[in-house]
């Protein structure tokens, strides 16, 4: 710290001389707020999509038109990993359940913080599945949004939810006690 600027818990530079604005500057604030849109949208996107799966009567199915059964036997034998698609087909409705439930558990998650990088990890894991599944025969291969869902994932999966978040309160709840 020879340099005479305050550095983040991490040895970074915050931009801020020693001794002026509390809370260490612009860059400090800026590392600190960079995750919150991933967060929201990831939160967000798959909450909704969850829900979009359980509000639609025909997703749900065994078998017909925009089935969890129909896509998944659609894409069996294009899929890189089959026995994911051959493991979905086993029970086709609790397939597109746990699916849905699953989706919304870790957009909850993520959008208010709690667990964020178990949410964040099982949201890469979703979309994981899916890239290996539905959106692989996807040439080129970034037409399939699935890998950029994985990759957006993994920042959360590392850093998790360092502000607006209950895992945020609950740390900084726990700091106060041992004080």
């Amino acid at each position: 710290m020879a340099h005479g600027y305050r550095t983040d818990r991490y040895g970074y530079d915050t931009g801020s001389a020693v001794g002026t604005a509390q809370g260490g500057g612009f860059r400090e604030a800026a590392s600190r707020y960079a995750l919150l849109p991933l967060r929201l949208f990831l939160g967000i996107t798959f909450i909704y999509a969850g829900l979009d799966k359980i509000t639609d009567e025909a997703f749900t199915k065994a078998s017909g038109p925009g089935s969890i059964g129909e896509l998944m036997n659609q894409v069996r034998d294009s899929a890189a990993v089959p026995a994911l698609v051959d493991l979905a087909l086993k029970n086709p409705e609790g397939f597109g359940y746990a699916m849905a439930f699953g989706e919304i558990a870790v957009g909850v998650g993520t959008l208010v913080g709690l667990l964020a990088r178990l949410a964040a990890l099982g949201g890469a894991l979703i979309s994981l599945s899916l890239w290996l599944t539905v959106s692989w025969q996807s040439d080129p291969y970034y037409y399939g949004n699935d890998l950029a869902y994985l990759m957006a994932w993994l920042p959360l999966v590392l850093a998790g939810a360092s502000v607006f978040s209950v895992d945020a309160a609950l740390a900084e709840r726990r700091r106060r006690r041992t004080l």
